[in-house]
């Protein structure tokens, strides 16, 4: 097996992880930690990459970042989630439309189940969400260009 210093530099590549902090794979993760949301998922990516577990389960991966950090830790899961089970809990819906199969709950009951093409096929509960997604998005992005 590689020492740890080679695994973490390889994981922190794949996670595009490039902290000035000297701890490395020891940072602390806290609010108090100095990193910033989008640099905090990146550095959990690159721990999760490196224990190499067969499931992962992840929360929100990109609710704390920017749009620039997005992208990173968004390319950061793509590599982590390969040849893995991985159970992906979203409400940003464009980062989960290449997952195999996408479970819609509504009150905690299974309204639907399929690929993202599927679901938009089917006209229900996701096509609504995914609608209402791209709205507010287009809002959004019309109010930062408006200032």
């Amino acid at each position: 097996m590689a020492p740890l210093s080679t695994s973490w530099n390889r994981a922190s590549r794949a996670a595009s992880v490039d902290l000035p902090d000297p701890d490395g794979y020891d940072t602390v993760l806290g609010a108090g930690g100095g990193l910033s949301g989008g640099e905090r998922q990146r550095l959990t990516i690159a721990r999760a990459i490196l224990a190499d577990t067969p499931v992962l389960i992840l929360d929100e991966a990109t609710a704390f970042a920017d749009p620039e950090s997005e992208y990173l830790v968004q390319q950061a899961l793509n590599r982590l989630t390969q040849d893995r089970t991985v159970l992906v809990i979203a409400h940003r819906l464009h980062t989960i439309t290449g997952a195999d199969q996408i479970v819609v709950l509504d009150h905690g009951r299974v309204a639907e189940r399929g690929a993202h093409d599927e679901l938009l096929a089917a006209d229900g509960r996701y096509r609504r969400l995914w609608d209402g997604g791209r709205r507010d998005r287009v809002v959004t992005t019309a109010q930062e260009g408006a200032r």
